[in-house]
């Protein structure tokens, strides 16, 4: 028994030898076989790791916007919201924690002698909670601010670290719109473009804000569930709401508006819940006729389209991937090719080992272990290859991310094909006749 395991390492080990001569023997060729290999799983990894960066910048970008926030967003100026509805919700829609009116605007800064324009978000004193947003720097504004119209501003990361070169400029004070404005907070950082660029924005209560605006509406208004359940379940009750509110019967796809002129005015209701088709502005007293695929109000869930964009990412990251794959299909098929001339050129050698006592078994390893040899090696080169050529794209610009599931697919799909593509010829190699072999030479 010890004897047979004996001898079966030693034929293994000897057959090891004998396949890595045989690559070694012609390095030239070997080596544009390996970097057939190494094209292949280098292209799958890099490809997949800028698919898979892209992913996670899209994800990373609506998750700065926080967790749970709905988004209730009027299109049209005569469906603008009351300030005080964002109460009303949190009242009237179970699992909504909070809202704020939300005002965004334009308006010109100064400060010393440097003046430009500057983008303005009015909020309320919840917008930390319901956007996740920590302040580093002093504090947020309180109700009282925002009841009394205080004339106090919360400052973007970048505004705030620009002022004074990096020291804090709480305590300070700006012009907006004319009017000094004391500033009390730096918000934390975000990142670039994330949270809709909100370190280079000015943040103020919504009062004042719509004082900059000359206008009594907010076109927005955030609000946060208290769970991912109950985001889903508040959109539904806000769409109900919404929709009683602007007279949409939920019954037909159209439905009359109540005007005091034009009773028969139509509106259209899009097939997402969450959108309101255009309708007749309950303001005006000229009759419209509504376009359909226009809205009025939408409502959206940021957790939604998280989902929404994480799925999309994956799609197209496999779909990079498997495009890139081909090219591991034509390694194989390069291993496949050097074997077969292998085998011809080796009819010689492989005659004489069957003539002194070599088994089938023992060529057939051999050969597949020369396949495997190439796929092995040609998958390192290529893990090294992708890593470089993401470095490389990401200083162009590209988001990337090395992938584990990259790394490990290429390389199992690449030892696998040549493994598979090995087969044929070390059978072909194995399966000639001693004496046939030597009367070829």
């Amino acid at each position: 028994m010890t004897n047979k395991i004996l001898s079966f390492f030693i034929r293994c080990w000897f057959a090891a030898k004998m396949a890595a001569h045989g690559i070694l023997s012609k390095p030239l060729r070997s080596a544009l076989t390996i970097l057939g290999i190494a094209i292949g799983v280098a292209s799958v990894i890099s490809l997949m790791g800028i698919g898979e960066g892209a992913r996670k910048a899209v994800i990373e970008q609506f998750e700065s916007f926080g967790s749970n926030v709905i988004i209730i967003k009027a299109h049209k100026p005569f469906v603008e919201f009351d300030a005080e509805e964002a109460q009303e919700l949190v009242e009237r829609v179970e699992g909504l924690e909070m809202a704020s009116p939300v005002i965004k605007t334009n308006t010109l800064i100064r400060w010393k002698r440097t003046r430009g324009n500057i983008d303005i978000i009015g909020v309320n004193e919840q917008f930390p909670q319901i956007r996740d947003h920590k302040v580093i720097s002093g504090h947020f504004f309180t109700k009282l601010h925002v009841t009394q119209r205080a004339p106090v501003a919360v400052l973007g990361y970048n505004i705030g670290r620009g002022l004074l070169g990096g020291r804090s400029p709480v305590g300070r004070t700006i012009k907006l719109n004319g009017e000094n404005y004391r500033i009390i907070g730096i918000l934390a950082p975000k990142g670039a473009g994330n949270a809709d660029d909100i370190d280079n924005k000015i943040l103020i209560p919504y009062t004042a804000a719509q004082k900059i605006a000359e206008k009594r509406t907010v076109e927005e208004i955030w609000g946060k569930a208290a769970s991912k359940k109950d985001a889903d379940l508040v959109v539904v009750q806000l769409g109900r709401i919404f929709k009683r509110k602007l007279g949409i019967d939920q019954k037909s796809p159209t439905a009359a508006l109540k005007s005091q002129n034009s009773p028969n005015g139509e509106k259209t209701l899009d097939s997402d819940g969450g959108n309101f088709g255009e309708d007749k502005s309950p303001r005006n007293n000229n009759s419209f006729i509504p376009t359909r695929g226009e809205d009025l109000i939408t409502i959206t869930s940021l957790n939604k389209l998280v989902k929404e964009a994480d799925k999309a990412n994956r799609v197209m990251t496999l779909l990079l991937g498997g495009i890139a794959a081909v090219s591991l299909l034509v390694g194989g098929l390069g291993i496949m090719n050097i074997m077969l001339v292998a085998v011809t050129e080796r009819t010689e050698e492989i005659g004489v080992r069957r003539a002194l006592g070599a088994k089938q078994g023992d060529l057939l390893f051999q050969f597949i272990l020369e396949a495997l040899y190439v796929s092995i090696i040609g998958s390192i080169a290529g893990i090294v290859a992708g890593i470089w050529g993401m470095n490389i794209f990401e200083k162009y610009g590209f988001e990337t991310a090395i992938s584990l599931q990259a790394i490990k697919v290429s390389t199992v799909v690449a030892l696998v094909s040549g493994l598979l593509f090995g087969v044929y010829p070390a059978v072909s190699a194995s399966s000639v006749p001693p004496v046939e072999a030597l009367r070829r030479q």
